[in-house]
């Protein structure tokens, strides 16, 4: 069970026939295919920035693999565990071409559409008093609102993390009215979580995001992952389950999770 975003196009959206793809989901279906045998043996849950941490905590989903920053919070007081980092990202704004703004400077008293409860609306606290600047924040649960909001004029700035904006710009009334400004005032690492309490799984998921990485820095890739079976660097051989380590038993798998892995989604930079 995989907690996804509701829809951001390159990261996790369903077609019009309920088929759930992007970043974030090839994530998911690698572990389904390393633990389960099978990558498309997931249930996809669609969450809001309120809903993803309950979600995970009650149980309802084993995995989130949402554009999810890795805080000290979360990592702690929250009860989650951060596998690797998947991708780098930092906030961004957006705002119309007819405001005539080249700056994040030149918003002050400005209407900002923000997703609650993320860490886009705390950076946007912290940025505008630092700069001893004042907003006023229309905030929404869901991205898919705050898209709404924006793009129908009921604020005039929209910010989130920069991949965001331009995703959704894309699917605007008329994406050529909007320009991103040039600041990005945060740092987010986005990565998958787990619940605290289950340190296999935890595993599981940690070492499944390390090898789509490794898989890209050696070379194997879908189309020559059976050569690189044969391959004499000791290294990759043991990573694809050939001979030398125990590298399933180590996790409760059997030898080939990494191969079933890669041959369901590729390498880092193929699912990318």
């Amino acid at each position: 069970n995989c907690g996804v975003s509701p829809g951001v196009a390159g990261c996790s959206n369903p077609d019009d026939a309920g088929n759930w793809a992007g970043f974030d989901v090839e994530v998911c279906r690698a572990v389904a295919a390393a633990v389960l045998e099978d990558p498309d043996a997931v249930r996809y849950t669609p969450l809001s920035n309120t809903e993803r941490f309950t979600a995970l905590q009650s149980g309802e989903i084993d995995m989130l693999s949402r554009t999810t920053t890795r805080t000290l919070n979360r990592d702690s007081a929250l009860g989650l565990n951060f596998a690797p980092v998947m991708f780098y990202d930092g906030q961004g704004f957006m705002v119309r071409e007819s405001m005539d703004v080249d700056s994040v400077s030149q918003l002050n008293g400005a209407t900002v559409c923000v997703s609650a409860g993320s860490t886009t609306e705390l950076n946007l606290a912290d940025y505008f008093e630092a700069n001893g600047m004042t907003y006023s924040p229309v905030r929404f649960d869901r991205a898919d609102e705050v898209l709404a909001a924006y793009d129908a004029n009921r604020c005039d700035v929209y910010t989130s993390d920069r991949s965001g904006l331009a995703a959704r710009r894309l699917v605007m009334n008329d994406p050529s009215e909007h320009v991103m400004l040039p600041e990005t005032i945060s740092k987010e690492p986005l990565a998958p979580a787990v619940r605290h309490g289950d340190d296999q799984w935890f595993d599981i998921v940690t070492w499944t995001v390390y090898a789509l990485i490794e898989a890209e820095e050696y070379g194997v890739t879908q189309d020559n992952i059976d050569e690189m079976l044969a391959s004499e660097n000791p290294i990759i051989t043991r990573m694809l389950g050939g001979e030398g380590a125990p590298v399933g038993e180590w996790v409760g798998l059997d030898n080939k999770w990494v191969y079933r892995a890669f041959t369901s989604v590729g390498n880092y930079g193929e699912i990318f």
